[in-house]
């Protein structure tokens, strides 16, 4: 059985943590790199507040999770301590598991090796791939990021995105490390709480042809690069702030934010439908909400104070977990409502 956190770039093998995003632009954006704004948060940092679900004198006090952050700052939260150390049992973030149905097993054989997948089917090169105009910026930002790697000539064009991507991030002093996680797993050890896996189960029972689903994903592909060359042009401003925003406890810009936000993800959207479309999944995100919906009621249900995680696109959205728990009768409160 293999774990993978949130929507996992599983297919590609290329370990970047949960549901990492970056900002829309203008397809005419300049190519000229920006010199980038720089992260001002350093040092320990409480990060954001607590939302409170509560029913029947049961409590779920949840945090949301947020990539990338400041490269340089520690989370440390006295509240949150203190609540996990009340908790009983503690959520871990949402995940996938793939198990494979034995009947499966050949067609398996069909998913491809972690380099093949990387590159373009047929041995296709980057420049044949892209209309010249794109292959020339990529050139352009490729040398300026300076964005290398083995066999990058034949990169598929959402692998050059995602290089391109993860080098934009490192000169703005962003991270996709998931130590905040980590953080709150050592907390829970530390205060004998039981920690419980939030898990979808997939299994492969018929996986699809992965060189035809390069091909079919081509497109999204290039029109993702091309996204992200705009990102990288202009810079990462508007990760940055957001990362400081989390870090800082800063609500009201988190939520003002996300709704360009919910356009940012173009690398990792684009990876995970090209998996989940192997594996013949294609609402996944909507499978682990619910999965973690099941599990927050039934923890609540069992204990008297409840610790969770969350990414903070699915707690802010107004189709989230903790809109539909509050449209079933739960009372939820925001970080600036109420403090444990």
């Amino acid at each position: 059985m293999i774990r993978a956190s949130w929507l996992p770039l599983l297919l590609c093998a290329l370990a970047v943590p949960v549901h990492a995003q970056m900002a829309a632009a203008p397809a005419h954006a300049s190519t000229a790199a920006v010199t980038l704004a720089p992260v001002k948060v350093t040092g320990v940092q409480p990060g954001p507040g607590l939302w409170k679900v509560s029913k029947g004198g049961h409590v779920l006090w949840v945090l949301g999770m947020l990539t990338p952050l400041p490269e340089h700052m520690q989370w440390r939260s006295a509240p949150a301590e203190r609540a996990l150390a009340q908790s009983q049992e503690l959520l871990e973030v949402p995940a996938a598991t793939l198990k494979l149905d034995t009947s499966a097993f050949g067609k398996l054989l069909l998913l491809p090796s972690a380099y093949d997948a990387r590159m373009n089917p047929d041995d296709a090169t980057l420049q044949k791939t892209l209309p010249p105009p794109v292959f020339a910026r990529w050139q352009t930002l490729q040398s300026q990021y300076r964005v290398h790697g083995w066999g990058s000539a034949h990169w598929r064009p959402i692998v050059a995105a995602l290089e391109l991507y993860k080098a934009a991030l490192a000169r703005a002093g962003l991270t996709n490390s998931d130590e905040v996680a980590r953080a709150i797993e050592k907390l829970a050890r530390r205060h004998g709480v039981k920690r419980t896996p939030v898990e979808y189960e997939v299994v492969i029972a018929h996986p699809h042809d992965a060189d035809e689903t390069m091909r079919e994903t081509q497109q999204q592909d290039i029109d993702c690069l091309q996204q992200t060359m705009d990102v990288a042009a202009r810079g990462t401003d508007m990760l940055a702030l957001r990362a400081n925003a989390w870090s800082s406890g800063d609500i009201a810009t988190l939520r003002s934010t996300e709704p360009e936000a919910a356009h940012e993800a173009c690398v990792f959207d684009a990876m995970n439908a090209d998996f989940a479309w192997q594996l013949g999944v294609h609402d996944l995100p909507a499978r682990i909400d619910n999965t973690w919906l099941y599990a927050a009621q039934q923890a609540m249900t069992r204990n008297a104070v409840t610790f969770a995680l969350l990414p903070m696109d699915r707690l802010l959205s107004p189709e989230g977990p903790l809109a539909r728990l509050q449209a079933e009768g739960y009372v939820v409160q925001a970080p600036d409502e109420v403090e444990p």
